[in-house]
């Protein structure tokens, strides 16, 4: 174990899973403790200005997806980030196959983080969808999903870069869930410097009177009104 993935693993392990998981099953998403430090944050932050490190870029506004970009990174991942996403899979697993069950879907994802992303490869979904969003001031993501293909991961992961208060204002996290024969219902999440909040890729397990059902659940960001917002996505599936 390499020292940058001995404090990613450290880190998580902080993290009271147990409470977690019970927010997440409640709102469809929940914070993590402290992944990265200040520092680290800025590191990474700093890399976007760094194109050889990604695939593309996704101007938000050409595509109607709001406005500011994103860059998806190549499969060679900053060592923070790989690290980060192989300390998380194993504490989200058990929370993803169970909102399996719990909703009667299959549950295809081994133990292993790389034999689920061979799965993914072998399926045409081969490429990183690891991603570095920057938004600046007016910026906003309209709610999406980030499914890419056939084979999902139900859960994902983005950690604020930036200080809230300090580096930017606005940008709060968004989740909206899309309740039958209701109004919808709007979460909004202030990311703090270096820690992570876990959301569902498209929704969650939802009691009702006849057993479970999919309360169906998007994800964006509100309109940055001052400064500059950097966020690391972090995805467990890859894209087609």
């Amino acid at each position: 174990m390499t020292p940058t993935t001995d404090r990613a693993a450290r880190r998580i392990a902080a993290t009271d899973w147990a409470a977690l998981a019970a927010e997440l099953d409640e709102q469809g998403c929940a914070t993590t403790g402290p992944l990265l430090t200040p520092a680290e944050c800025r590191d990474l932050a700093a890399l976007y200005d760094e194109p050889g490190l990604f695939r593309t870029t996704v101007d938000m506004a050409r595509h109607r997806y709001g406005s500011g970009e994103y860059r998806y990174f190549t499969h060679d991942l900053p060592a923070q980030v790989a690290a980060l996403r192989a300390a998380l899979y194993p504490r989200l697993l058990p929370i993803a196959r169970e909102w399996a069950a719990r909703l009667g879907r299959p549950a295809p994802w081994p133990d292993d983080l790389q034999e689920w992303l061979r799965r993914c490869h072998e399926a045409g979904q081969g490429r990183s969808a690891q991603i570095l969003l920057r938004y600046g001031p007016g910026d906003w993501n309209a709610l999406h999903r980030d499914v890419f293909g056939e084979l999902v991961f139900p859960l994902q992961v983005v950690v604020g870069l930036d200080a809230y208060g300090g580096d930017y204002t606005g940008g709060e996290f968004l989740m909206v869930e899309q309740r039958p024969r209701a109004q919808s219902r709007g979460v909004a999440t202030v990311l703090a410097q270096g820690h992570g909040l876990v959301f569902t890729t498209r929704d969650r397990p939802v009691r009702t009177r006849r057993g479970w059902s999919a309360g169906g659940m998007r994800h964006g960001v509100s309109t940055v009104r001052s400064g500059r917002r950097h966020a690391l996505g972090l995805v467990f599936h890859d894209a087609s």
